[in-house]
């Protein structure tokens, strides 16, 4: 389904049951409503981030749910598109941790490229209407990919914004891995330790004192 490592690595989920139920009843989604992101876009987090090169996963909730907004990365927007509230605020805590002036584009693809997986939980979303598919099985994939990469002997940072991605904390118990959480980039909570919390040097800080490459966040 991805054509890279991450087939092997989900080979199990790909063949279950319950995963081509939520595969069906995706499709008669697509058919009947409008879906975010395009069919195509889905799994563009798995495809643009093999799992042998992942360093960083940011969670995410689930897609954008405004016309032409979400191409398969958290918190990433297409090109082209106003940038959303929260992905402004991710970028002035870039600004204020790293220096780095914000991106005019919200297309986070070279973060991808990069070794950071940008997952939402759920993977599609109707149109206007948030969290309009956390109950149809995507967490069954979702929640798996984090467990594969827990098992990681490689450190990875997971990088776990608001509440809700921080119930995915219980799934990382490896002690090889670095986990930071703070509220989420939203206007209603950045103020509340988003803002401040400098994710993106304490990331690059612990890739390096584990002899890794450090990310690039410049877009």
């Amino acid at each position: 389904m991805i054509n890279n490592d991450w087939d092997e690595q989900l080979k199990v989920v790909w063949e279950s049951e319950n995963f081509q139920k939520t595969l069906d009843y995706i499709a008669h989604e697509y058919k009947t409503k409008t879906i975010y992101p395009k069919r195509e876009n889905i799994f563009n987090a798995l495809k643009f981030t093999p799992y042998y090169k992942v360093k960083v996963v940011i969670v995410g909730q689930d897609p954008y749910h405004g016309e032409n907004q979400a191409h398969g990365l958290s918190f990433s927007v297409m090109e082209g598109i106003k940038l959303p509230p929260s992905l402004k605020n991710i970028f002035k805590e870039l600004e204020n941790d790293l220096g780095i002036k914000p991106s005019l584009s919200g297309d986070l693809t070279r973060w991808c490229h990069e070794g950071v997986l940008l997952l939402n939980t759920s993977l599609t979303v109707v149109k206007g209407e948030p969290n309009s598919h956390k109950d149809i099985g995507w967490h069954n994939l979702t929640n798996y990919i984090i467990k594969v990469l827990n098992l990681k002997e490689d450190p990875v940072v997971f990088i776990l914004w608001g509440r809700y991605a921080q119930t995915k904390k219980d799934l990382i118990t490896n002690r090889n891995h670095l986990i930071i959480e703070s509220s989420h980039p939203s206007p209603f909570s950045a103020y509340q330790g988003f803002f401040g919390s400098k994710p993106f040097s304490k990331t690059n800080d612990f890739l390096i004192k584990n002899k890794k490459e450090p990310i690039n966040w410049h877009l």
